[in-house]
Order: structure tokens, then sequence, then C-alpha cells
């Protein structure tokens, strides 16, 4: 990894905990919260491949837990959130379809890693109770970073020099 590639990850994670922390939605039936982060994630994933999504999806997963003030979900945040942007990378680099099979497959891997994380935190009950609001939060991360990695991909923003 080159400053460059480094430099890019630390200003993608730090604008994905801007926007995550902007829009934070507590859901109290999980002890959780509900935010954009999916954008930073698929976004550095889509433009940067699997290690972007990564460095992007775990750090910035582990640090919005921190600030938030929800320690407890940070490590499995890093876990979870990191699978979904290296899932989202290896998959969704080729075509149009391959990049929202990828878009899928990242959301559910954070989909069941949020719901065995609240199992093991708070009971089963909790971890079900996690799949409406994360099936929301990733359409959103979907449907918002799709406009936003088309047009930099425009721009030739995204590309290794």
């Amino acid at each position: 990894m080159n400053i460059r590639q480094i430099t890019t990850y630390a200003m993608l994670i730090a604008l994905t905990v801007a926007l995550s922390l902007t829009i934070l939605i507590p859901v109290p039936a999980t002890n959780g919260f509900i935010t954009l982060c999916e954008v930073g994630i698929y976004t550095a994933a889509s433009l940067f491949g699997p290690i972007g999504g990564l460095v992007v999806g775990g750090s910035s997963g582990l640090l919005i837990d921190l600030i938030s003030g929800y320690p407890q979900w940070a490590i499995f945040s890093l876990l979870i959130h990191g699978l979904q942007g290296l899932t989202v990378g290896l998959i969704g680099r080729q075509t149009t379809l391959r990049w929202f099979l990828g878009l899928l497959t990242g959301s559910v891997v954070m989909i069941i890693g949020y719901l065995l994380a609240g199992w093991f935190l708070y009971g089963w009950p909790a971890g079900v109770a996690s799949i409406p609001g994360n099936m929301i939060q990733n359409l959103f991360g979907i449907a918002l970073t799709y406009p936003l990695v088309s047009g930099l991909k425009r721009f030739q923003l995204g590309k290794q020099r």
C-alpha cells in the first residue's frame, strides 16, 4: 500500500464517519442505530476494490461506534463492515450486473453479521429485530452509492495511477 492509497482511504474513512454521524437514527430494540455508512463502504469497494472496501468498511464501522457511544458494537462493526466492503470489492468490479450482485451480497453479509452480533450481545430477539433496520440502511446505501460512483467514475476519480 502506497502513501496515495493510505491518504485516499483515510479521507474516505473520515467522510464515511462524518456522513454516518450526521444521520444517526437510534434503534432502542437493538441498542444500536441506523446510519448511511454503506455509502462510504460501497463507494470505497466499488472504486478501490476489496482492500479499499475492507479498510474503509472496518475502520469507519469501528470509529462510528466508538464516537457515537456504542463501544459494545465496535469490534463487531470492524469485522462485519470490513467483510462487507471486502465482499463488495471482490464480487462487484467487472460489470454493472456483478456490481449489483456484489452490493447485494455485501448487504447480506452485513445483515447476517449484525443478526448474529445482536443475538450474541442481547439475545435472539434483538438479533432478529435488527434485520428490518439493516435492510433499510443497505437499500438507502445502494441507492445513494449508485449515482455517486457513476459520477466519480465519469471524472476518473478512483482510478489508480
